[in-house]
């Protein structure tokens, strides 16, 4: 058996086990856990936190998540409006620093949703929790209201007839610089990971023909403008730059033809 193997049906166990106040939440991660999070304080770099709306591995020490996760179709979709209620994560373990709204003040950095806003539009309780503190990162302006806001939309457009779930992992790594005296760290470059399935198909079900996006996007400026598909690279590239192990629930046959390539439609 391979490592990949082995590690993917490690994952696929974690993701079918993930539950908040007794309620399961497996949906966000459907296929995988990137890079093994658990909910345990014996893993600030890597404490997997599971919401409703999302999963997310949390870093203590960077302030910020590694990769959150989560489903997305047209019933997340709705009339709310945007609530701008950013907020700290009181579910954070006790003892740990909780990155407020104001932390990134003057910084020169958007709180940079990884969960978008506008993906959590049935009510008023999915579109707050989007303004958790730990769903953000210091994110370029012309980065997040760019190409980065550009792929959000289109993704929004793969499944708003209905027909098409989608399953996002945003992720980032590097450092470009931290903000709030050393308290939150500003990553190099963000990725993400976009698969898009028929509705209801679930990881064991992905086949070769299933589409991948997946983009490395610099956390930088003057790229307001730029198309975000002149990012796309392949996810195995996403893997090799973060130590990740996207779509690990999906069979590693699939896996190896789907990583590969690079979206082109």
């Amino acid at each position: 058996m391979s490592l990949k193997s082995f590690f993917g049906g490690f994952l696929a166990v974690v993701a079918t086990t993930v539950s908040l106040s007794g309620v399961a939440f497996a949906q966000h991660l459907n296929m995988g856990n990137p890079s093994g999070a658990v909910a345990s304080t014996s893993y600030p770099s890597n404490y997997l936190m599971n919401k409703p709306q999302f999963s997310l591995s949390y870093h203590r020490d960077r302030g910020t998540p590694n990769w959150v996760s989560w489903q997305l179709n047209s019933t997340w979709l709705g009339s709310q409006p945007r609530l701008d209620n950013f907020r700290a994560d009181t579910s954070l373990p006790s003892g740990w620093y909780r990155v407020g709204s104001t932390d990134y003040s003057g910084s020169g950095y958007d709180r940079g949703h990884n969960c978008p806003s506008a993906d959590r539009t049935r009510n008023s309780t999915d579109n707050g929790s989007t303004f958790l503190m730990t769903n953000m990162i210091p994110q370029t302006p012309d980065n997040n209201q760019g190409p980065w806001a550009r792929l959000e939309d289109y993704t929004r457009s793969l499944v708003s007839g209905g027909t098409k779930d989608a399953y996002v992992i945003m992720a980032s790594r590097g450092t470009r610089g931290t903000i709030a005296n050393g308290r939150v760290t500003a990553p190099t470059n963000i990725y993400k990971v976009i698969l898009v399935v028929n509705r209801g198909t679930t990881a064991s079900g992905v086949t070769t023909s299933a589409r991948v996006i997946a983009v490395r996007i610099p956390n930088t400026t003057g790229i307001r403008n730029s198309d975000w598909r002149s990012y796309r690279v392949s996810v195995d590239t996403v893997e090799a730059e973060t130590g990740y192990n996207f779509l690990s629930s999906v069979p590693t046959s699939v896996q190896s033809v789907i990583e590969a390539r690079v979206d082109n439609l």
